[in-house]
């Protein structure tokens, strides 16, 4: 296998809140397609979105709930393999749920845009189900291939929405009951101010947070949050 296809269980180590469960508003309808797909139902799926809306989490989620069905998964991102698509995705052949991310990548490079073509096909044609993923519906992509925007354009397309207030504070709360973490009401309020809508971001800030306050044996409260982040100040910061 190549050492940029990462495939479940063996290169990926999910967070506890990599779920579908765990997805903060969902589009009416949306994870219950993605839980047939990860069973076995054939299809091909597309979402789209901006920056923070939890594509790659939704990717990931599936691709774990598939293979703790058994079945086998892949799951790559082109991030980095513009002009290479054609190599990286070789590992591809063979699972049972395939999910692309990142597709956006590969756009007006043609080489990409048939290799992605011909592996939708070859995949498609052997019985595997696929994900996507990409900023944008693929009229908008800038792809050059017709065919290979006729294919995606006839997967199932869902546009996942950027999270209102509401939203980010149940994911945080979520983010932090998945760990085992204890979150004051005043620290929610405090990160919410200084946190970005980054689902990936809100991951590794969690993740920073468990190792500090299992090393402290501190709950998260504001004192703490200053002193473990760093005593950062503004609204809406990346952490």
């Amino acid at each position: 296998m190549e050492p940029w296809v990462a495939q479940l269980p063996l290169a990926l180590r999910a967070p506890p809140d990599q779920t579908l469960d765990g997805y903060v508003q969902p589009p009416p309808g949306l994870c219950p397609q993605l839980q047939a797909l990860a069973a076995g139902e054939s299809g091909s799926v597309y979402l789209h979105g901006g920056k923070a809306t939890g594509k790659s989490h939704l990717l990931l989620a599936t691709c774990m709930q598939a293979q703790a069905q058994g079945r086998r998964v892949a799951y790559l991102s082109l991030r980095g393999l513009r002009g290479r698509l054609r190599d990286a995705s070789g590992g591809l052949d063979g699972a049972a749920l395939v999910a692309l991310d990142d597709i956006e990548v590969i756009a007006g490079e043609r080489s990409d845009e048939v290799a992605l073509f011909d592996l939708h096909n070859r995949l498609r044609d052997a019985g595997c189900s696929l994900l996507y993923a990409a900023a944008d519906a693929p009229d908008a992509l800038g792809l050059s291939l017709p065919d290979l925007r006729s294919r995606l354009a006839h997967c199932m397309r869902w546009t996942l929405p950027v999270l209102d207030d509401d939203g980010r504070a149940e994911l945080l709360r979520r983010r932090a009951a998945a760990r085992g973490l204890d979150l004051e009401a005043a620290a929610l309020d405090w990160l919410l101010r200084r946190v970005n809508r980054d689902l990936g971001s809100l991951t590794a800030l969690f993740d920073r947070l468990d190792r500090a306050s299992l090393a402290a044996q501190r709950r998260l409260t504001v004192p703490f949050l200053r002193q473990v982040l760093g005593g950062q100040g503004g609204d809406r910061a990346d952490v």
